[in-house]
């Protein structure tokens, strides 16, 4: 699963998830509360961020002088204090109801997630709606918070299962090269590696997560381990790759694809329709892979591979994200 889900309560979802997924996941529960919006969900420990409940809006406040902070937070960093940066039971329902339950069976794999720097600096912004990555004495707090928060994360989810998997969750990077984002291919690239780093020196794989169309090289030439989109919608984007691609596939790396409708459409699509029209995609892929003299095989775009929801479930009702965990099982 992608993470984020409609319920409420996290105890029964947690059973089915791990009754019924592979590579079980916690779940993220936004209309549980606030402090579950994925944004809000790890930024506890930022200097100068402030939640505004009533609203429901989270923004960094540079008004006033963050020296006192920002010394407290590094601190924590220079220490490798990793609990400092553990999540807060009041915004991770879904991860200590999943942790309680897991540790009554010792599992192969589990999958978590995280906001990833790029998307959260861009997103949050400060009082005056100035995107946070944008300040200097913001951006590399964005980027260690994520990285100790993923390795506390793989620590704690090492606790039930012999492999960890995390999604670095980068929705923003859909905008990665318009107008509107200054920032380069190489700072981008470089903010993500500090994460993925992070998540191996823990002893986790490390996942990336984008729900739209981007500029595939900048994620597929790092070190991450699985690449996932929404192939229901934009498998075609990787085709404009192929060498970045094939080289990812070549040095082990892995994709999930991301086939099951996160949306109504759930309800209209059977198994077999969605397993036909991945393999058409994977024939597309080859074919212009070949066109451009690389060999990519449709064997070796599903070898390895995992197969995912669109993208999250935060937006959907329970009955389809039920539907979704249905579907999803019956497709291979």
């Amino acid at each position: 699963m992608i993470g984020s889900f409609p319920h409420h309560d996290p105890v029964p979802l947690c059973t089915r998830l791990l009754e019924t997924l592979d590579i079980p996941a916690w779940p993220q529960l936004p209309r549980r509360s606030f402090l579950e919006n994925m944004y809000v969900q790890y930024s506890a420990r930022l200097p100068g961020i402030q939640l505004d409940m009533t609203n429901e809006k989270v923004f960094f406040d540079t008004r006033h002088d963050l020296a006192a902070a920002l010394e407290s937070f590094y601190e924590h960093v220079l220490a490798d204090d990793l609990d400092y940066f553990a999540l807060p039971e009041d915004r991770a329902a879904g991860f200590y109801a999943f942790i309680k339950q897991a540790a009554e069976q010792r599992l192969p794999a589990v999958k978590g997630h995280i906001t990833g720097p790029f998307s959260l600096g861009l997103t949050v912004t400060d009082q005056d709606l100035r995107a946070s990555l944008y300040h200097p004495e913001l951006a590399d707090t964005i980027v260690q918070n994520a990285a100790f928060g993923a390795r506390w994360q793989v620590r704690a989810l090492k606790q039930v299962a012999e492999e960890v998997l995390i999604f670095v969750d980068e929705p923003y990077m859909a905008s990665f090269g318009s107008a509107y984002i200054n920032l380069s291919q190489a700072e981008v690239a470089a903010m993500l590696a500090e994460v993925f780093a992070a998540i191996h020196q823990a002893g986790g794989q490390a996942g990336v997560h984008c729900c739209g169309n981007t500029d595939w090289p900048v994620l597929l030439n790092t070190q991450v381990d699985v690449l996932n989109l929404d192939a229901l919608s934009y498998l075609e984007g990787l085709t404009l790759y192929p060498h970045a691609l094939n080289a990812f596939l070549e040095r082990g790396g892995r994709v999930a694809w991301g086939m099951v409708p996160n949306n109504d459409m759930i309800f209209n699509i059977n198994a077999d329709q969605l397993n036909d029209k991945l393999a058409a995609g994977f024939n597309l892929v080859s074919d212009r892979a070949a066109n451009q003299q690389v060999s990519i095989s449709p064997a070796a775009l599903r070898r390895g591979g995992l197969l995912t929801p669109a993208c999250g479930l935060g937006s959907a009702d329970e009955a389809t994200a039920e539907a979704v965990l249905d579907l999803l099982g019956q497709m291979n």
